[in-house]
């Protein structure tokens, strides 16, 4: 089967069961399979082999219920970076980003040692240090498999010799003088996670949604 075939038939299954964005995933997650990005898969049509064709309409079938492609595929692109997700990890939004670029604006000139707290991924604390080249950090989480995959990250992006990652809550972190402390925690009322779309409601971590009963 040729490359715009599979598309053209996981794109039709994903709109029949009404994912909104259904040629982009099936592009999205052609490409994964192939180990190649869009824009080389469009350009260079092949013939795909049996393997890759079944690995392609089991990710669909994931996708057609509303997993999200950030877990199917394990990445998730924040400020130009790929960062490793899973199911143990609240999918980086593009409007995290925000927080960025006031940080290194301010600090441009400055060493800081900074605290990020609920690091998820690692994309807030990683991507401050990727541009604050002879800044430090530490980055927290409650969650122990949260913290594997920032570690994770962490590896791929070499910056050990920069970052410390610790399991525990912010109420546990003694014994450090921070120059910064940047966060983006649960803020979503309690009572409004069951309006959320299915794919937020149903894979992503409720630890890392839930803000309680005010947000």
């Amino acid at each position: 089967m040729k490359t715009y075939e599979l598309i053209n038939l996981g794109s039709s299954f994903l709109k029949d069961n009404s994912i909104l964005n259904s040629r982009l995933d099936s592009e999205i997650i052609l490409s994964h399979i192939m180990e190649t990005s869009r824009e080389r898969l469009l350009i260079d049509e092949q013939d795909i082999n049996s393997d890759k064709i079944e690995k392609f309409n089991s990710l669909i079938l994931r996708r057609s219920k509303n997993e999200p492609i950030a877990y199917i595929t394990k990445n998730k692109e924040f400020r130009s970076t790929n960062f490793f997700v899973d199911k143990n990890s609240l999918i980086p939004r593009p409007e995290t980003e925000l927080l960025i670029d006031p940080i290194t604006s301010i600090f441009k000139r400055r060493k800081l040692f900074f605290l990020d707290a609920g690091i998820g991924t690692g994309c807030i604390i990683f991507s401050i240090l990727k541009e604050l080249k002879h800044s430090k950090g530490i980055g927290i989480d409650k969650c122990k498999k949260t913290i594997f995959n920032a570690r994770k990250n962490l590896i791929s992006l070499k910056l050990q010799n920069r970052a410390k990652l610790l399991h525990r809550p912010i109420s546990k972190v003694f014994g450090y003088k921070f120059d910064l402390v940047v966060s983006n925690p649960p803020y979503i009322a309690k009572r409004d996670i069951k309006r959320l779309s299915d794919d937020i409601k149903r894979y992503e971590p409720r630890s890392a949604l839930d803000g309680g009963n005010d947000g």
